[in-house]
């Protein structure tokens, strides 16, 4: 049986090159400690702000500048964390990194409050006389609008020094994810032993490897089910319990006016996609149940290949030709980003005991993006390194032509970057072949794309929206309840095609995206904004492309339905979000067809 290496045995070029931030811990250290220096500067103003609109510079100066170093220290110690999260050193790291932020962001904490406490009036001619101040124009206009929502300075320190606390079950739950789940090897079909980990083996083309590693995952998940329904339920209470203490209508109002649009956008991407989508998906399904020659479908069975012969094996070096190739169209500034990426170890491909699983990108200031990944050398790889380096090369062009504080779009638009550059290359490989079985077969890791965003995550975006709704009432969240929403929802969607098991109805205990506010339904929205984006820029080439890249290079300088727009997608009506569905319909179509012939 082939085991999971170590951290210690993987290849040093399958690893990102976390020494680009700091050469060595030593390094680190006395970053950590200069830290409080770089706070001063920013703590030295306190009581100064209505002596003047340079005080109010300083601080937002400072302000960047702490940033800037403080995503740097947390930076360092959370991906040597994410690359090995047994190892105790790791999480000391990390653990003090969070400790001194919480401590830093408390003594800060009073710059917006002072702010917004001066007289009516006095930001606004702030901005009209020290000319530094426009490039905050923007986030000072955001502490405006959200004054209503603002607690005294007293009780905004308070939460701010808590804050390690009050986001802890996030990484309760990560460190569990990564540590306590522990798995036996589970058998194939010819009696092999296989290594066994969260996530592992879904898309097994043996049916009896994929459903025992099913039943291994669903036997240890039970076993820290209540666990994590207590995490869930409170996290869920601690948002219910703050929005009633800034003045929000509920905790759904308060999540979604951080990512600044409004609840009927966020039920119409619900409503449309699980609605509209579900005939098709459900074509899908029993497609798949007549060509694996199922009499039933398990969830494990969802992501199945039907065509397991077709992919040969990929070597890294062959899918980066084929992911430059692909977006190339985004022009020579886009295209020299993404070849650093391949080429320059931003991405840690590793599989190996501890690590983080699924794939995410973190682009550091003043350094580059760091990617995590398994690689399985497939072609599919190239669709998720594509998705992770668009959040790359946006987090790249909007911090290199927008201040920090300006560089991130709000949570609604952040997937947009990254599932477009999926539909990009798999339209560069679609029109590179006329093979009818590779075109089928690429259909089908397009459809893989949506049902990772339109179905997977905006069901797990479902379970948070019913989820909030009995919170508001005072239904206490547990496991029970999630187990029953879950089931209840998979088999609303998929219509009696799919088998609502314990596994099934557990499937909300796999991810990590529930402790960070309203984040999975997120990824419908961006890439509904992705293909539109896709299909102009296939229809009409560089035009549409160039435009994109500007709206990269906006970063957070606009707010998201404002990007939207500038891309030429209108996200306030239903449109979008149904063209979009239709796209995946007349895919789902082209696949049935083809097995028709």
């Amino acid at each position: 049986m082939a085991k999971q290496l170590l951290r210690s045995e993987i290849p040093v070029e399958q690893t990102w090159k976390v020494e680009d931030i700091f050469a060595t811990k030593e390094e680190w250290e006395k970053e950590l400690a200069q830290l409080k220096t770089y706070a001063a500067v920013v703590i030295k103003n306190k009581g100064k702000l209505g002596d003047g609109p340079k005080f109010l510079l300083e601080c937002l100066d400072g302000s960047e500048e702490l940033q800037s170093h403080a995503m740097r220290v947390i930076s360092y110690a959370s991906l040597h964390l994410a690359s090995d999260g047994t190892n105790q050193e790791y999480q000391i790291m990390a653990g003090r990194a969070r400790a001194i932020m919480s401590e830093i962001l408390a003594q800060t904490s009073f710059v917006q409050n002072e702010a917004l406490g001066l007289p009516e009036g006095t930001l606004e001619r702030y901005l009209k006389e020290e000319e530094g101040l426009q490039a905050y124009r923007f986030l000072i206009q955001k502490w405006i609008d959200n004054k209503p929502h603002m607690l005294s300075a007293e009780t905004e320190m308070v939460l701010a020094s808590l804050s390690q606390v009050l986001d802890s079950m996030g990484e309760v739950y990560e460190r569990s994810r990564t540590n306590d789940l522990k798995f036996d090897s589970v058998l194939d079909s010819q009696g092999n032993a296989h290594p066994m980990s969260l996530g592992r083996h879904e898309s097994a083309a043996d049916i009896t490897l994929r459903r025992n590693a099913y039943a291994e995952l669903t036997k240890k998940l039970t076993l820290y089910n209540q666990t994590y329904g207590a995490t869930w339920g409170t996290e869920t209470k601690k948002n219910v319990i703050t929005a009633k203490l800034r003045g929000f209508e509920s905790a759904t109002h308060m999540l979604l006016n951080r990512q600044e649009v409004s609840t009927d956008i966020y039920h119409n991407i619900h409503d449309v996609i699980l609605t509209e989508l579900a005939p098709h998906w459900r074509r899908y399904a029993q497609l798949r149940k007549e060509v694996l020659g199922l009499d039933k479908m398990l969830y494990c069975d969802i992501e199945a290949p039907l065509d397991p012969e077709y992919s040969a094996p990929v070597t890294y070096e062959e899918v980066s030709e084929t992911i430059l190739n692909g977006l190339s169209v985004l022009g020579d500034e886009y295209r020299e980003i993404i070849r650093k990426g391949l080429t320059e170890r931003w991405i840690d491909r590793a599989d190996n005991v501890g690590k983080r699983t699924g794939a995410f990108c973190n682009t550091v200031h003043g350094v580059h993006p760091f990617i995590s990944l398994s690689w399985t050398g497939q072609m599919r790889n190239a669709l998720t390194i594509s998705h992770e380096l668009g959040h790359g090369g946006q987090g790249v062009l909007a911090q290199r032509y927008q201040k920090l504080t300006n560089a991130r779009p709000t949570m609604f638009f952040i997937e947009a970057p990254s599932t477009i550059n999926e539909l990009l290359v798999a339209n560069y490989i679609l029109k590179n072949t006329n093979d009818v079985r590779t075109r089928r077969w690429l259909i089908m890791q397009l459809l893989m794309t949506y049902h990772h965003n339109f179905v997977r995550h905006l069901i797990e975006g479902e379970v948070q929206r019913r989820t909030y709704v009995l919170a508001e009432k005072g239904q206490p969240i547990n496991a029970n309840i999630l187990n029953r929403i879950q089931g209840e929802i998979i088999d609303e969607f998929y219509g009696g095609e799919v088998v609502i098991d314990e596994g099934a109805k557990q499937v909300w205990m796999r991810q990590s995206h529930y402790y960070s506010g309203l984040y999975p339904y997120s990824y419908a929205a961006g890439l509904t904004v992705g293909t539109a984006v896709a299909r102009r820029i296939e229809a009409e080439g560089s035009k549409p492309a160039a435009q994109w890249v500007e709206v990269l290079k906006a970063g957070g300088t606009k707010k998201p339905l404002d990007l939207c727009l500038m891309a030429g997608v209108d996200m306030t009506h239903k449109k979008p979000i149904q063209d979009a569905v239709a796209y995946v319909g007349s895919l789902v179509d082209e696949v049935i067809n083809s097995y028709k012939k």
